[in-house]
């Protein structure tokens, strides 16, 4: 299977490919060299890892609006 390269150094993989790898819309793809080329790897957001965001972001939900969030009463001990 080819891929095109544009003028930007961007690739656009088929469908297919990116459902066989369990892509979806916002996940990144991870490139790791190795001694026969590079492996392409999904990568996804680790929710266990957001700290004090934990439990406000709903995956496959939409976005999340930073505003909002910041304009909510937290905890002042939480703060740097």
């Amino acid at each position: 299977m080819l891929v095109r390269v544009t003028a930007k150094r961007q690739v656009t993989f088929p469908a297919r490919v990116l459902d066989a790898m369990g892509v979806r819309p916002g996940d990144r793809i991870e490139l790791q060299e190795g001694p026969d080329g590079f492996i392409l790897r999904p990568r996804r957001i680790d929710y266990d890892r957001l700290g004090t965001l934990r439990g406000r972001l709903r995956g496959g939900l939409g976005g999340f609006d930073v505003g909002s969030f910041r304009d909510e009463p937290h905890d002042p001990a939480l703060r740097d």
